[in-house]
């Protein structure tokens, strides 16, 4: 799903794992993701979870879309850092999931937190 992702891949968004209900990725914060304040524009942090949970969600081979979808900033992220976003089956049922995020520097600093609803929509995920 990652390979036909062309707004992830624009971010340098890479893959690092995943299995049955998660998935963790990661990419390093550059110049231009920085807000007017100098650190990581939040809706790049937004896009790294839902990549995740994107990945996350359609893991199972039906294809999921996001129902809604909400974050919360913790703290910041500057340039340089490498931010890893883990997503987290919470629970599964009927064509319905829900999947929590957590987006965290190399060092380990909670930087976000996310949820996501997902709907799965019918055929077959590619």
């Amino acid at each position: 799903m990652l390979e036909r992702d062309a707004a992830a891949r624009a971010l340098g968004i890479d893959l690092v794992e995943t299995g049955a209900g998660s998935a963790t990725v990661r990419m390093t914060v550059r110049p231009d993701m920085l807000n007017g304040h100098g650190t990581c524009h939040g809706g790049m942090m937004f896009m790294l979870a839902d990549t995740a949970f994107a990945i996350a969600c359609n893991s199972h081979g039906d294809p999921a879309v996001a129902s809604a979808a909400a974050i919360e900033f913790i703290a910041p992220a500057h340039e340089g850092a490498t931010l890893t976003a883990t997503a987290r089956e919470q629970i599964r049922q009927g064509r319905s999931g829900v999947y929590d995020i957590e987006v965290r520097t190399d060092e380990g600093t909670v930087v976000a937190l996310f949820r996501g609803r997902s709907r799965t929509i019918g055929g077959s995920a590619r």
